[in-house]
Parts: structure tokens; sequence; C-alpha cells
């Protein structure tokens, strides 16, 4: 029975750092309210979160759930790499299902995570997309890098989509990369006309990186899933990085397997329950 009550039911999770209020909305309602969502993701009036993750019925015949993805400034997103792993978990701890494998239907399409014997969940993120259109970046040409200017400065990038669109950068040290001015300036841009997340990635070995992102609607997070993806195809593609990739973030280390360009991405990494509570919606005012 759906429960109609004020009282919202959540949990607060993470993975490697990147943090989520997950909500079952099959056995509760809850409507997504951006302004909601926004005070919700106050990390000092509210539950504080870089993601809100919505637990939903399927409505695509073949997957078992429905994943839907909001930022902290309430925006609806496609993916989360992190949030489909801790998805998976939510699910599990919740009775929900008893998979080890689940299909997610998710606004960029279905994803299949599961979790292996060691409690560490994999997703398989489907293939990276390159061409202009599909990220969307405006461009009048076709490479492997792009000039893009910035802060009175021209900066080389690698744009891809992983689901959602994300610009890489490589930097010499990922310590004084300027993640916070260039990453609002690029997330902006106009020739991203959906945002951007823009990941500075600082190679270390041919199997390790160092890593962190600034996402469009939340700004620099501990970790970013589907940013630790693009940011070590671009490793892969421009010759600094070999497969597999371990990424470390401020928040912990992800794992990143891309074999070929025909290829899909598959991240891996850890997630955790930080706690589980209740919350009155009705101390929270739509605009």
């Amino acid at each position: 029975m759906i429960k109609q009550t004020t009282m919202l039911e959540f949990t607060k999770m993470h993975g490697a750092g990147n943090d989520f209020m997950v909500i079952d909305a099959i056995s509760q309602t809850f409507i997504p309210h951006a302004s909601i969502i926004r005070q919700l993701a106050h990390r000092h009036f509210g539950i504080g979160f870089d993601q809100l993750l919505l637990v939903e019925r399927a409505t695509h015949p073949q997957a078992d759930f429905r994943y839907r993805i909001f930022n902290a400034d309430g925006g609806e997103v496609a993916q989360c790499g992190n949030g489909a792993r801790c998805f998976v978990h939510f699910v599990r701890h919740r009775g929900l299902t008893d998979k080890r494998e689940i299909c997610v239907e998710t606004a960029s399409g279905l994803i299949f995570p599961h979790m292996a014997e060691d409690g560490r969940i994999a997703v398989n993120m489907g293939l990276p997309r390159f061409q202009p259109d599909d990220i969307p970046f405006i461009t009048d040409q076709t490479g492997s890098t792009y000039n893009v200017r910035a802060i009175d400065q021209d900066w080389s990038l690698s744009v891809l989509s992983m689901g959602n669109p994300h610009a890489v950068l490589i930097v010499d040290d990922i310590g004084t990369a300027p993640v916070a001015e260039l990453g609002s300036a690029l997330q902006h841009h106009a020739q991203f006309p959906l945002q951007v997340n823009v990941g500075f990635l600082q190679p270390i070995t041919r199997h390790r990186a160092r890593l962190r992102v600034f996402e469009r609607g939340t700004g620099e997070t501990l970790s970013c899933g589907t940013g630790a993806c693009a940011a070590a195809v671009s490793g892969i593609r421009l010759g600094y990085l070999d497969s597999p990739v371990e990424i470390e973030t401020t928040g912990g280390m992800l794992n990143i397997r891309w074999d070929s360009d025909d290829q899909p991405v598959w991240l891996a990494g850890p997630t955790a329950v930080v706690f589980e509570g209740q919350i009155d919606l009705q101390h929270f005012q739509k605009d």
C-alpha cells in the first residue's frame, strides 16, 4: 500500500563520497518539485546531498525499476554512475529485490548494475559517445580535442557523453587546477547548450590517475561516477592511460574498464548507507 503522508522516509548514501538522498517512490508518494529538492539538498537547512535519487516502478517491459536523478539545483538529469551503484545497494538493502544484477530504466536508456560477492557494485555505463550532436556541443569540426575559450584563455578539452555531457582537461596537478572558476565558466559556456560536467584529470601512471569534477547543477563533488568514466575514456583515447584505470577522487577510489570504442565502459567502486530517517515535507515550501 502506498503511504499518503507528508512524512517522507529516505536513506542517505554515498559512493566514494558522492552523496545521495534516496527515496523509495514505490511504497510512498513523492512529487519531485525543483524548489523542494533545492531545500532538501541544502547542507545546513536540509538533508544535504549532491543528487536526489528516486526509485520508481519501471515503465519499460524489461526493467526491474525506473531510476530518476535530480541535481542539488532541482534539475533532472539522465545519468549518474555512483548513483546507479547506490541504487543497487538501496533496493537490496530495502528488500525490494534479492537479485544481484538488475535492469534499471533511466532517461538515457537501460543499465545493468550488479553486486559482486565482495559487496562492490559495478555498472555497465554503456558506450561513450563522441559526436558533438550527441553531447551536445556546438562546433564546426569533429576531433579528439577542442579549443574552447573561457576566463580569457584557450583550453584544450575532450568532450563526450556518458549519458550526460562531460568536458575533460588534462592537468599537471589537480591541487592547483582552477576547478571552481573554470568549471563554472565552462558549465555555462555557450558551446554547451545543456551545460556540462567538467573533469580535471591528472595522470599518475598508465593505470592510475587523480580527478576532480565540477558537476553542473551541484558544483565540485567528492566523486563523480560518470565523470570518472569520461576522464578515463579521455585519458585512454589521448594516450595517457591504459585500461583498466584506477581513478582517485577526493572521496575514494573508482575502477574503470574500457577496452575499445565499440565496448561499454564499466564502473566499479564502494557504496555505503550513512543513515535512514524521516522528514516532514510540510516544513518545505514550493515556489
